[in-house]
């Protein structure tokens, strides 16, 4: 059963904050010329928000998405709003492993140093749904796919001329998810859109952290994951509240915050592996999320599941 008390609390804080108006703005001015960003899901909502803020700090900016075409009409608002954007679109679907391979491959044909990997796409509410590889859709789009592109890319992270920062973007609703290792893909009825939805972003949180403690103290690649906030995007598309969400939700570009903070300020350089929401780091959390045996387990679990190859593991 999905924690019902748990989400109320979640409704409550992200809705309250929204309508009180109590978000946070990303006030880093640091510039990122010269660097190299990536980042998924950018045709729409947060991503494309995220991809046009940061395209007016000078970066080459590579957005990863599932249709092409969507992602080309982006990025012509993206050039009409910022006509200096350096900004390409290539092929990503998450939900298929072979094209987050190809993905990564076509990366490192282009860019030997890779300074910013946004994971910003994702699932939500969906029906039960399967990915290209059999995987439950949520976790395999939301989790899955993610986990083995930031893999694929650590080693150009790893020859930025900075820190390097893999920024993941997860929820508020990983506070209501479980991972339940005897049936991770939910199947013989224990699926739920919500209990699917929670056990992704729990994992995606729960991964961060395990990342950040296998690289170490002194690694040059830093590990963020956050909380966008209750956001009005195409996210909620299999969500029948669109009219609650229009009055209660905030825009893409204020749900854009936390990312760009994740990904740009200055006093989280020395930070990896936590959790923000709102522009602000979160230390209090559910014990699910701060579990590091379940985090441990999870990681080689997960390694097997998309069969990463013995040189990249760590």
């Amino acid at each position: 059963m999905v924690n019902v008390n748990r989400l109320i609390s979640i409704a409550t804080y992200d809705i309250g904050t929204n309508t009180l108006n109590m978000r946070r703005k990303c006030k880093s001015d640091r510039r990122l010329d010269g660097k190299v960003v990536v980042i998924t899901g950018a045709n729409t909502g947060i991503g494309k928000e995220t991809a046009l803020l940061l395209s007016k700090r000078g970066p080459k900016i590579y957005m990863g998405c599932r249709n092409i075409e969507k992602a080309e009409s982006a990025i012509n608002d993206i050039k009409t709003a910022n006509p200096g954007a350096d900004i390409v679109a290539l092929k990503l679907d998450l939900a298929s492993l072979k094209s987050v391979r190809q993905f990564a491959s076509e990366l490192k044909e282009r860019e030997s140093v890779i300074d910013i990997l946004i994971n910003n796409a994702g699932i939500m509410a969906c029906p039960e749904w399967k990915t290209k590889d059999g995987f439950e859709m949520q976790f395999g789009t939301n989790y899955l796919g993610p986990f083995l592109l930031n893999m694929l890319l650590l080693p150009q992270l790893k020859q930025s001329s900075g820190v390097a920062r893999i920024v993941n973007v997860s929820s508020s609703m990983h506070a209501v998810g479980r991972i339940k290792f005897d049936n991770l893909n939910l199947v013989n009825g224990a699926y739920n859109p919500t209990r699917a939805y929670g056990q992704s972003k729990l994992a995606v949180v729960l991964a961060t952290r395990e990342m950040a403690r296998r690289l170490g103290p002194k690694s040059t690649v830093n590990c963020y994951v956050l909380n966008p906030g209750a956001v009005k995007t195409e996210l909620q598309r299999h969500s029948s509240a669109t009219k609650m969400m229009d009055s209660l939700f905030i825009t893409p570009e204020l749900g854009s915050q936390t990312t760009l903070y994740c990904s740009l300020d200055e006093s989280l350089d020395k930070e990896s592996g936590f959790y923000y929401d709102n522009c602000k780091r979160v230390d209090k959390m559910v014990k699910e999320a701060t579990d590091d045996l379940t985090a441990n387990k999870l990681w080689d679990i997960t390694c097997d599941l998309v069969d990463i190859d013995k040189h990249l593991k760590i």
